[in-house]
């Protein structure tokens, strides 16, 4: 069985120093699994959504992203974009390739929608920052759990007050699900 990578949240923030600025809740000794539930419970569950991101390897993290975007798209409405599909072609087989794809659909796409930012999120778990012949600097660690992030507030704030509690709360038992594999 697989452990996850962290033996405390505080590991989890020591290691990404920038989930400071993406969420309010102070992480301590708790074993990650716990504070993420207890994130969820809590007053500001979008804390969870931050966690969570971080706390899941980039894999697992981009695949929750794209799960989730269609877990939280209006009943019967199509999710079906380049930017979703690129995301999901790196999940299934993460190659050079589909990283790059998954960049090129990002780029392509606007900034505004969830679904960009899953692409994003698979296009920065490693690899460099740009494309082509002048390839830029080493993509930060932290990139994929900024854009994961990204991807899923977005995807809540286009939810009704009155459904979103409970799709958050759906949204953040998937991740928890996703991380309680990996433990």
């Amino acid at each position: 069985m697989a452990t996850l990578r962290f033996a405390t949240a505080r590991d989890v923030a020591e290691a990404f120093p920038t989930l400071a600025e993406d969420m309010l809740a102070e992480p301590g000794e708790h074993e990650p699994l716990a504070f993420l539930r207890a994130l969820a419970d809590g007053e500001t569950p979008e804390d969870a959504i931050s966690f969570c991101a971080y706390v899941l390897p980039r894999r697992d993290a981009v695949w929750w992203a794209c799960r989730s975007v269609r877990a939280l798209a209006s009943p019967g409405a199509a999710v079906e974009d380049v930017a979703l599909t690129a995301a999901e072609a790196w999940v299934r087989a993460p190659s050079e390739a589909s990283r790059i794809e998954a960049m090129q659909a990002g780029q392509a796409a606007s900034s505004a929608q969830a679904t960009t930012w899953a692409a994003f999120a698979a296009a920065w778990s490693g690899g460099n920052l740009s494309v082509g012949e002048h390839a830029g600097a080493p993509a930060p660690a932290h990139l994929t759990a900024k854009a994961v992030r990204a991807c899923l507030l977005i995807a809540l704030a286009r939810i009704s007050a009155t459904e979103r509690r409970d799709r958050l709360r759906a949204c953040i038992e998937g991740g928890i699900r996703l991380a309680a594999v990996d433990a």
